[in-house]
């Protein structure tokens, strides 16, 4: 960090990123964009690092334990993994004095989180969890509007069988034993039921009073694609949520948040606010960003491991619960062919729509793909 007259000089922290390939992508560009700010010291990545780009030239590691064999001790570590590998990760990093951005979810259970919240209360560090979405300066807005007395979100998404067979966890409900829980409600659209939360003001554990689930799949998988749930609250506040990964076309999520005096719609990837007066677009905080200003300067983290403990109890829900329940053949339009092939549940965008207005559960709100 470059010195102010009069101030004294800070060292510019020093930055490991783990897993430089998928979300890792992104972080490398956004580290390219902070290197005034950041340092980034090296790469964990078994495949080593991109052929080219910010960060092709780093030292790098095919696991985070050989990087701190080596001698490696950053200020931070970023985690951009598999859920699966999140604690243990997290865990060794915090043990090694270092700071943590994590990705979305946390970790895959609820008996993680909770031990590594006693090891960063131990150790004594930082730990921002990646919901970009909570980021938005649209929170504030809607904040401003009232207690919102009914929430709901929905989502529809498509996704063909490339998405499905891309890694070994994929789809997968655990592996080799070990909780994985990827699905549409704690992975791909998992921001959405974050937004919702956190809109909600829940942000701990005990804020959440009931979770209640309706898991499907329309693609050949262990997890759930198509699911809602109904979120109720300490305070009675209940929110619907339904959302799928098999939609024949795509078309942003959205938050629809209501007050005693006014309703609007919250499209969180786009940061667009829409109510009566019309649509205008908010501006985004950086999570990484911030938690350097936190380490610089004491800023609030906006995403910190435990104000996810609400979040985590409705992934702890889909991780105990019954496995997924197939969608009928009959319900589902097949498109493509291979890896291209999309098994779309029909007219799924305006079900999910309809569904989470409503505070339903699919077989609640009479979708046909969810009868018998």
């Amino acid at each position: 960090m470059r010195s102010i007259e009069g101030t004294p000089l800070m060292t510019t922290p020093t930055v490991l990123l783990v897993g430089a390939r998928g979300f890792g992508a992104v972080h490398l560009e956004n580290l390219e964009r902070l290197r005034e700010r950041a340092d980034l010291i090296g790469l964990v990545d078994p495949a080593g690092p991109p052929e080219q780009g910010y960060g092709a030239e780093a030292p790098h590691w095919p696991s985070l334990d050989d990087a701190f064999a080596a001698g490696i001790r950053p200020d931070v570590v970023i985690v951009a993994t598999p859920t699966g590998t999140h604690f243990s990760l997290a865990a060794s990093a915090l043990e090694h004095g270092a700071d943590v951005y994590l990705e979305k979810p946390p970790v895959a259970s609820m008996e993680q989180f909770d031990e590594l919240l006693r090891i960063q209360e131990r150790t004594g560090r930082a730990v921002q969890i990646g919901f970009q979405s909570l980021g938005s300066h649209a929170l504030a807005e809607i904040a401003g509007l009232g207690e919102p007395t009914a929430i709901a979100t929905w989502g529809a998404w498509t996704r063909d069988a490339a998405y499905w067979s891309r890694s070994s966890w994929a789809g997968r409900r655990s592996l080799d034993g070990a909780p994985i829980v990827d699905g549409v409600l704690t992975n791909a659209l998992s921001h959405a039921i974050a937004t919702a939360l956190r809109i909600a003001g829940a942000r701990r554990r005990e804020d959440v009073a009931r979770v209640e689930l309706e898991l499907l799949h329309a693609a050949d998988i262990a997890a759930d694609d198509t699911s809602a749930a109904r979120i109720t609250l300490r305070d009675g506040l209940r929110i619907g949520v339904a959302l799928t990964l098999a939609s024949a076309t795509s078309s942003p999520p959205l938050v629809h948040v209501r007050t005693t005096g006014t309703e609007i719609v919250f499209s969180y990837t786009e940061d667009l606010l829409t109510d009566d007066s019309g649509v205008r677009r908010t501006g985004r905080t950086d999570l990484f960003e911030e938690l350097l200003d936190h380490r610089e300067r004491g800023t609030a983290l906006t995403s910190a491991l435990i104000d996810n403990g609400a979040y985590m109890e409705v992934l702890e829900a889909v991780r105990t619960a019954p496995d997924p329940r197939p969608i009928p053949e009959a319900q589902l339009d097949v498109s493509g062919e291979g890896a291209s092939t999309v098994r779309a549940v029909r007219d799924a965008s305006e079900w999910v729509e309809r569904t989470a207005r409503a505070g339903a559960l699919f077989s609640e709100a009479g979708a046909p793909f969810a009868q018998g």
